[in-house]
């Protein structure tokens, strides 16, 4: 099952940036497509104010069913930093399901289990099961190595096995 795939036709209308700024904070990241067909999420993270990270998020036209589907598979490009790879399965929730993605500076293919992606709110992993993987209502990468930095994560293709 096909989440997105970035290429020089992609609507990025369902896609948005949340930084730091909602809380204070300087970060400031964008997301589009470039020459090649990617989807480019880059940007600068910024310690100031009591900030520190930068999302992009993606919430699809409805709700998914990814109950048949064990395992989401993302073919990215990163710059050899870490980012969150995030799941909510209600766009309501204030928490989401996260992992932890550590990028090679190649392209590559990174398998996340959905069922090992675990429930954190503001930094905090929470006393909850891990993710349900029923629905899908949202995704996100995140940024925030608690350090201040520039970051480019290419996005090819995300998709459900």
């Amino acid at each position: 099952m096909l989440i997105f795939d970035c290429n020089s036709e992609s609507n990025l209308s369902n896609w948005y940036i949340l930084d730091d700024v909602v809380m204070g904070g300087r970060s400031s990241g964008e997301f589009f497509i470039n020459d090649e067909g990617h989807g480019v999420f880059q940007g600068t993270v910024s310690l100031e104010n009591n900030g520190g990270f930068s999302s992009v998020r993606y919430q699809p036209p409805s709700t998914l069913d990814i109950s048949k589907h064990q395992k989401v598979v993302i073919r990215l490009r990163g710059d050899g930093k870490s980012y969150q790879f995030r799941t909510k399965s209600d766009v309501n929730e204030r928490y989401s399901y996260i992992t932890t993605i550590k990028t090679s500076g190649e392209w590559e293919d990174v398998e996340i289990n959905l069922k090992d992606m675990y429930p954190s709110f503001r930094g905090r992993k929470l006393d909850m099961p891990n993710f349900p993987a029923e629905q899908l209502s949202e995704i996100a990468f995140l940024v925030g190595n608690k350090k201040a930095e520039a970051f480019k994560l290419e996005i090819d293709e995300i998709k459900l096995n």
